[in-house]
């Protein structure tokens, strides 16, 4: 045997105290059952040799499996004491291959496996399975096909136990097709090999592959197993395919199988999923005890169905239950505080996971990136960026958007530059922010260059949102034909998004004669939705147009469309509090109308005019300048005032577009009150400070 790969080994000492006066005739008993520490393995190894019976294959064989396998020590002793066996035979090197293998070390147990074939080992079965879940867990596919041609070989094709391993070698490494092959191959399958196959397009993400071989898997009357079941369930989330789901959900109660929690959490995961989120909540307050699997699924499953409050809820519950949340539980929480802008929420939970030292992997460094973009903080954003140890493409992507969004749109093109010298290459979801940056910015002529080189340089095939993107861009800045023509000459069909982002900017820039063809067409994609008719009456009324204005709404009426109504949230002292236009709900509702008071006095006394077009259009003029003075972001604003001390930044967020007499107070707010305002709207932020905003009134 080759010595290369082995290390010396001093002859251990017997302790006095130490007396094996017999050994018995199979010693695993005694090897494996006394031999809970390094000490005793030592005691036992030099009573070996000093009775020679090292050289016993038995004997030998206990020893390495108690110090390569059971013990939980560096593989040196293990590996030294291999290379001390004369001529070791196939289970010795399979031990030691396991061992490297179980050990976190899979490349040194290929290295031994090929050491093996040198020595002119011949390997087994278990030869194989050890050195097939070596390379899975490397996700070395050569290596793996080399160790599959031996197999093949050496007549071990049609073994079931290999064909398993063989089957989970190729679905880790990606070649999945591969797998199925020895899959259909086989002609015995056992719960082990179907289960491998799930795996296999798990990883892969092949979720509809997942529920067809189920389904062929019922159809054949073959028996599975609650991992066969989680497999299916992952599946069957990803996929919303609630019927499969609840047939799952009703086995498992009719084989009374809800003491299995992993089963429980992973349905707990599909209902959620599949938007079933009361059914999912069912199913956890009923569980006898919960980990943080099931937590985190929980709460995943509140915030992916924007219950976000509930997440949060959900999460203070998890911490007085004294449950340490993980990565997950972090990243759902995180982006929970996004949607809801809950910025002090956000930065506690940044400070949690610096106090717990949890890694800063790239999935939970981009959600603390994308929280604080989503909260109009991207200089923290850009932070955490800089402190990311690794980034991968949505890491740079969620950075540029955030600078989009947050009104630094050239800055945002210059973090795309930075990423293509980085060779960092950018997919679909990049050219979004791209474009976003240039609408957000007024760049027409570079939007117009990176549509162009999404397929040119990068062969990105444009979706949808791309062209929605382009329409933006030439209609925000004005170009409205140029826009109306890209529309019509689009090859995909435009959808209702398409022409509802050019009807808004024919409201910006008055052009009622596009903005009725584009309600039209809005009107047969999605006839009820209520905001194409307020922006064709905006449209109306910006141009002067009042009568058409009132019909427009009246047809509304008629048809039973009902407009959702303005909603602002803002966080106070960690809790958030939600206002309507007009609203009176508010406990302090009394307090904060009297600020409101105070505060429209103070900024018409420093210039502001009410835009009254922006008021109700059922209110009477007398009435129209206390309407647009009660609108849900001013009522937030008159709250923060009066709830926060001064100099502290306010941060709001609305469900709709901010109007243009929001926008105008706002600016004359924080001019007045020497406050910092950030508003997130549906579109962007709006900073405001000293009178002026960072959209620039672009917006």
């Amino acid at each position: 045997m080759s010595s290369c790969l082995c290390v010396s080994l001093t002859t251990p000492t017997l302790p006095n105290r130490t007396q094996i006066s017999e050994f018995p005739t199979n010693p695993k008993t005694l090897i494996l059952e006394r031999c809970k520490t390094i000490r005793d393995l030592n005691q036992i190894h030099a009573h070996v040799i000093k009775t020679s019976l090292f050289s016993n294959p038995s004997v030998a064989e206990n020893l390495l499996e108690s110090s390569a396998i059971l013990l939980p020590i560096s593989m040196d002793y293990a590996l030294a004491m291999f290379c001390d066996i004369e001529n070791p035979d196939t289970p010795l090197y399979n031990i030691l291959i396991r061992g490297f293998t179980v050990k976190q070390s899979p490349e040194q147990a290929v290295l031994w496996f090929k050491q093996m074939r040198e020595d002119s080992v011949a390997p087994d079965k278990y030869s194989f399975s050890c050195v097939l879940k070596a390379c899975s867990r490397l996700g070395a596919l050569r290596e793996g096909e080399q160790v599959h041609s031996v197999v093949v070989k050496l007549g071990f094709e049609s073994n079931g136990f290999v064909q398993n391993t063989l089957i989970h070698m190729y679905g880790s490494c990606g070649k999945v097709g591969v797998a199925r092959r020895v899959f259909d191959e086989m002609s015995v399958r056992e719960a082990r090999a179907w289960n491998s196959m799930f795996a296999g397009y798990s990883k892969n993400g092949d979720w509809g592959e997942i529920a067809k071989l189920f389904r062929k898997m019922l159809g054949a009357g073959e028996g599975f197993d609650g991992v066969t079941l989680i497999s299916v369930l992952i599946a069957c989330g990803r996929l919303r395919d609630l019927e499969l789901g609840k047939w799952i959900h009703e086995y498992v109660m009719e084989k009374d199988l809800s003491k299995n929690l992993n089963l429980i959490t992973a349905l707990i995961d599909m209902f959620a999923k599949c938007g079933e989120v009361d059914v999912a909540r069912k199913l956890f307050d009923d569980m006898p005890e919960r980990d943080v699997v099931a937590w985190s699924a929980m709460i995943s499953g509140y915030n992916q169905s924007s219950r976000c409050r509930e997440a949060l809820d959900l999460f203070h519950e998890m911490q007085m239950s004294n449950m340490e949340p993980n990565e997950i539980t972090m990243v759902s929480v995180l982006s929970s505080c996004a949607v809801l802008g809950a910025f002090e929420t956000g930065k506690w939970l940044h400070s949690f996971i610096n106090r717990k030292k949890m890694k800063l992997t790239v999935a939970l460094g981009t959600a603390l990136m994308d929280f604080y973009a989503k909260c109009g903080s991207v200089e923290n954003s850009l932070k955490v960026f800089e402190k990311m140890p690794v980034k991968n493409v949505m890491s740079w992507t969620v950075l540029i958007q955030g600078l989009a969004s947050n009104g630094d749109g050239r800055k945002a093109l210059e973090l795309f530059s930075l990423m293509l010298k980085k060779k960092i290459e950018p997919n679909d979801v990049t050219f979004i922010a791209v474009l976003s940056a240039c609408s957000h910015t007024g760049l027409v002529d570079e939007g117009r260059k990176f549509f162009v080189s999404m397929r040119r340089d990068f062969r990105i095939e444009p979706r949808i949102e791309h062209y929605g993107c382009m329409v933006d861009i030439l209609g925000r800045a004005g170009f409205i034909e140029e826009a109306y023509q890209f529309v019509k000459n689009m090859p995909v069909e435009p959808n209702a998004i398409i022409w509802r982002t050019l009807l808004a900017s024919c409201r910006i820039h008055k052009n009622v004669e596009i903005g009725e063809e584009s309600l039209k067409q809005l009107v047969k994609l999605e006839p009820t939705h209520s905001g194409d008719y307020i922006l064709l009456s905006n449209t109306y009324s910006s141009a002067g147009r009042w009568g058409d204005a009132v019909r427009v709404r009246n047809l509304m009426k008629e048809k039973g469309i009902k407009k959702p109504p303005g909603c602002t949230l803002i966080e106070v002292d960690g809790a958030i509090h939600e206002f309507f236009a007009e609203d009176t709900a508010h406990p302090q509702s009394t307090e904060i109308y009297d600020a409101i008071e105070d505060m429209m006095k103070r900024i018409k006394s420093a210039g502001y005019v009410p835009n009254t077009t922006e008021a109700r259009l059922d209110a009477e003029e007398d009435d129209k300048v206390l309407s647009v003075s009660h609108h849900s972001e001013k009522l937030a604003i008159a709250f923060g005032l009066i709830r926060t001390s001064p100099g502290t930044t306010i941060r709001i967020s609305k469900n709709l577009r901010v109007c243009t007499d929001c926008h105008t107070a706002t600016k004359m707010i924080s001019k007045v009150f020497e406050r910092e305002i950030v508003v997130r709207d549906r579109y962007r932020f709006h900073h405001f400070k000293d009178g002026s905003c960072s959209c620039n009134d672009y917006w």
